[in-house]
């Protein structure tokens, strides 16, 4: 029968693709361009209102300015005697909600590749001023690339503008993903539309919805009331960050959601980019320390041991024929082996901070020898010479082998600017030369 009905001379009707509530789909041909279009058909009930046919011709003609790749185009919109539709662009693909149904809860990186399509198309629908009012996983079409094409724009919010109590007796929009709101039967807002997002991303990562009930009312009721559900309750596989996403567009009060579906399209997009790696990268261990191994010294552990202990190094044992010298580290004693009839030569300290004028310590402070001094004079006396060390706990001793000379000092920042000085002052004197010798040539012509 369908095969014999031609809608205004143009759409022949080729087969019935699907139904809802409102309307039957059909799949037509164009005849005047020769193309595969849909066609919905209305149903009678929502026909009898004028005010309504009004309102839904308004929101076809809005929709059909919107050109975006995830929003099902719209042709035409007219009437055949008593029967309204519209004409819209023909999906080779199936619907959301069955692939749901056959597939159970989505792979994550599928389920967001989708619900950004999803928020790319409603989102742009609410830049240009339009809700959709009834989005639901069987109002997102999918094709065989994984494209995802919105449908059904327009027609609950004209329903719902016009005849608000015709939503109690036709399901216009079912009440498995109303906002709370729109279960209130307040007007729907973009917000609306985010949160019924979020259903159809719950539904996707768990492979159920999150509220049942018996009938409208007790779904109402759930969507109002009931405690909101974490995606990872039912799904432990999804990542924390994204379950806490898809919570913040359940949220019972419109503005603690996202306030359009652009932005929660944007925070899915920045989780799939770079969220997602820093909730798996784990924290890389730390290389290991090798510690330089010193001879006759005991080997030091690279990791602090539980207890606490000592970090200074233990003596080394005593080698026979050696004589031990010591010398004061802070509270420990540390014992150096030197050669036997060898006394140990003195060694200058220097102190990397200057010491106070007049200070006890510069009082007290000996002249020491240079240490290379001292050593020739010590290659000279032979390995038995004797050399008078005073006992001043300053003063280091240092083994039998020639010392590194020791790091040039830095020049005070005083100095430089002493420097600097000169070199300004001697500018300045050259830059009054030719003023003196312009005032002597003048004095002589005159």
């Amino acid at each position: 029968m369908a095969n014999e009905t031609v809608l205004n001379g143009r759409y022949r009707l080729v087969a019935q693709q699907g139904s809802g509530g409102m309307a039957v789909i059909y799949k037509a041909i164009d005849q005047a361009l020769g193309r595969t279009v849909a066609v919905k058909i209305l149903r009678p009930s929502l026909t009898n209102d004028p005010a309504f046919l009004a309102r839904f011709r308004n929101e076809a003609r809005s929709v059909a300015n919107l050109a975006h790749p995830n929003i099902v185009t719209v042709h035409d919109v007219g009437s055949d005697g008593p029967t309204h539709y519209i004409v819209m662009e023909f999906v080779e693909g199936t619907d959301l909600k069955k692939i749901i149904k056959t597939d159970g809860a989505l792979p994550i990186d599928r389920a967001l590749n989708l619900g950004i399509q999803i928020c790319n198309g409603i989102g742009f629908a609410h830049r240009a001023g339009l809700v959709h009012a009834d989005v639901k996983p069987q109002n997102m079409l999918v094709t065989k690339d994984d494209i995802v094409k919105v449908t059904d724009f327009g027609i609950a919010q004209a329903l719902s503008d016009t005849q608000p109590g015709e939503k109690q007796q036709v399901v216009w929009g079912s009440p498995h993903y109303f906002a709370p709101e729109q279960a209130r039967g307040e007007k729907p807002t973009p917000a609306s539309d985010v949160y019924s997002i979020g259903i159809v991303l719950f539904e996707m990562l768990t492979g159920r919805l999150p509220y049942t009930g018996a009938n409208q009312q007790e779904l109402a009721l759930a969507h109002i009331r009931d405690r909101i559900p974490m995606v990872t309750e039912f799904n432990p596989n999804v990542p924390e960050s994204l379950a806490r996403i898809v919570y913040k567009t359940m949220s019972k009060e419109p503005a603690s959601r996202y306030r359009m579906a652009d932005q929660l399209g944007h925070i899915l997009t920045g989780y799939r980019d770079h969220g997602r790696d820093e909730t798996v990268q784990q924290p890389r261990p730390s290389a290991p320390t090798i510690a330089p191994t010193v001879p006759n010294m005991p080997s030091v552990p690279t990791q602090p041991p539980a207890s606490p202990v000592s970090t200074q190094l233990p003596p080394p044992p005593p080698v026979p024929g050696w004589q031990q010298q010591t010398w004061q580290q802070g509270s420990g004693q540390q014992r150096i082996p030197l050669p036997q009839g060898v006394e140990p030569l003195p060694t200058q300290r220097y102190d990397l901070a200057p010491q106070a004028p007049n200070s006890p310590y510069q009082q007290a402070r000996p002249q020491q020898p240079s240490p290379f001094a001292a050593q020739q004079h010590a290659n000279t006396q032979g390995m038995g010479g004797q050399q008078n060390v005073s006992g001043n706990t300053s003063q280091l001793f240092t083994p039998p082998y020639p010392q590194r000379p020791t790091r040039q000092e830095v020049p005070s920042p005083l100095d430089i600017v002493t420097i600097l000085l000169a070199i300004l002052a001697f500018f300045a004197v050259a830059c009054l030369i030719p003023l003196y010798i312009a005032v002597f040539q003048a004095r002589l012509g005159g």
